[in-house]
């Protein structure tokens, strides 16, 4: 879609806010729209790159005025289609860190990454319930839920976790929300990921704790099928302050990547564990017996180093990806992978990962939010990496995938780990059971009745 803003118009809006105001053709307009996930390419009709809660209010009436849609952008992990002809607002200058040691929170802004507020928290002794990369945005990683791959089985969904925020909704009103003030919005932004305004800031929960026990064992392809057994003997017995997970990797002969683990099919098993390193050594001596490690990273760690225990990719690369969540992870279930996807099958999916779910996950919180399915035992989720543009030459294998795991499947999604393949209404509601879905629907109805935060997984309000 292409829409053409007169350009005295954009120098009106340059003059009500702080930061830049860029058209396509102008100078800073490619970087200021590039965005994290490269397989999409951005062609916004205006970017304005917020210094202020103000600049993103004046960017929403200025989207008001000529009926354009929004796409606020932080990082640009999770984006699920292009945001062409729409007003971007983006946000990556709002990335203050205010710690609390004493209430044991964080006050953050819209951009903030994982690991700067992990460092920042750490200095007092504390954490927040930070994902698996360094690089996500906290904020959007918080409000689609939070899977913490290191903490969620011992304190829940990152969502629940959110005190309060700061949100501009489409009439361009600011909005402090917390459980007492509009409450109705407090509950929908913790799951309904930004649907209803663009957060500014949040206040967050941070968890007393400065060391784990983690990090991850690489074994050979050949040795798939003992190491998976052993595997699935540790879920049998792990405590909740345990978190596994494994991938499939494919990973390519790069510089980046360690010398045993290049250009060959490798399985990553992932620990954490926040007992006593000892404990934790026992627990997981089956596993290490399994098979021969071609790496072995697991030990004791400051928690500043959570992001080497997925070592997920950091660098900008244009992704595709699909999830499910499982109900179990039986035998067959192993089986059925390992037939579709493990080192005897020619596939172009880069990674291919389950992680453990339960605990605390599990658990409603005493503060209700709007995060579905916590009933699902594990979350199933693959990559491939390509070209921009590629998102029908992927879309084959990660559906075989995916339909080779159907059995288990629970028929749910995990909001963070919807894709760009889940833009549907119907993929969208998947994410939720459907009494909270409806709730979403009828409270994007009150604050977002024209639809004007669509460029996402969208909500649509109820009529």
């Amino acid at each position: 879609m292409t829409y053409v803003i007169d350009r005295l118009d954009l120098r009106r809006l340059a003059g009500e806010v702080a930061g830049p105001v860029l058209a396509p053709g102008d100078d800073g307009y490619d970087p200021e729209t590039a965005i994290w996930n490269q397989s999409l390419v951005e062609h916004p009709a205006v970017v304005v790159g917020a210094t202020s809660a103000d600049d993103v209010r004046a960017a929403i009436r200025f989207a008001a005025a000529h009926d354009l849609p929004v796409d606020p952008v932080a990082t640009g992990h999770g984006a699920p289609m292009a945001s062409d002809g729409a007003v971007m607002i983006n946000l990556r200058r709002l990335d203050d860190i205010s710690i609390d040691a004493d209430a044991r929170t964080a006050t953050i802004g819209a951009a903030v990454r994982a690991q700067p507020l992990v460092d920042a928290a750490a200095r007092e002794g504390l954490a927040p319930l930070a994902g698996s990369s360094p690089n996500v945005g906290v904020v959007g990683y918080a409000l689609g839920g939070g899977l913490s791959a290191t903490l969620g089985r011992s304190y829940g969904w990152a969502a629940d976790h959110v005190r309060s925020a700061d949100v501009v909704t489409a009439d361009g009103e600011f909005r402090h929300v917390e459980p007492d003030q509009e409450p109705d919005l407090f509950w929908a932004i913790r799951g309904g990921k930004g649907n209803f305004g663009v957060v500014t800031s949040l206040t967050m929960d941070l968890v007393p704790m400065t060391q784990l026990y983690g990090g991850g064992l690489y074994f050979a392809g050949d040795d798939v099928e003992p190491v998976l057994a052993a595997f699935r003997r540790l879920l049998a017995s792990a405590p909740r302050e345990m978190t596994l997970s494994f991938a499939f990797m494919r990973l390519p002969d790069a510089p980046a990547v360690p010398e045993p683990l290049r250009d060959r099919f490798t399985l990553h098993v992932r620990i954490s564990y926040l007992g006593p390193a000892a404990e934790g050594e026992r627990m997981i001596a089956d596993l290490r017996t399994a098979a021969p490690a071609l790496v072995d990273t697991v030990a004791e760690m400051p928690y500043t180093g959570f992001a080497s225990i997925h070592a997920d990719p950091v660098d900008a690369a244009p992704t595709y990806e699909m999830s499910s969540l499982l109900g179990d992870f039986p035998a067959e279930a192993a089986d059925a992978l390992v037939a579709a996807a493990g080192p005897r099958v020619d596939l172009p999916i880069a990674m291919i990962e389950l992680r453990q779910l339960g605990g605390e996950l599990a658990r409603e919180p005493s503060l209700p939010s709007a995060v579905g399915n916590r009933d699902a035992g594990f979350q199933l989720f693959a990559g491939a990496f390509g070209g921009t543009g590629m998102g029908e030459r992927f879309r084959a294998p990660l559906t075989a995938l995916s339909d080779a795991m159907a059995p288990w499947a629970t028929g749910g999604k995990q909001a963070n780990f919807l894709t760009g393949y889940d833009t549907s209404p119907e993929a969208v509601a998947r994410a939720y059971e459907p009494d909270i879905f409806h709730r979403l629907v009828e409270v994007k109805r009150e604050y977002d009745p024209g639809n004007m935060f669509r460029i996402n997984h969208n909500i649509r309000p109820g009529r």
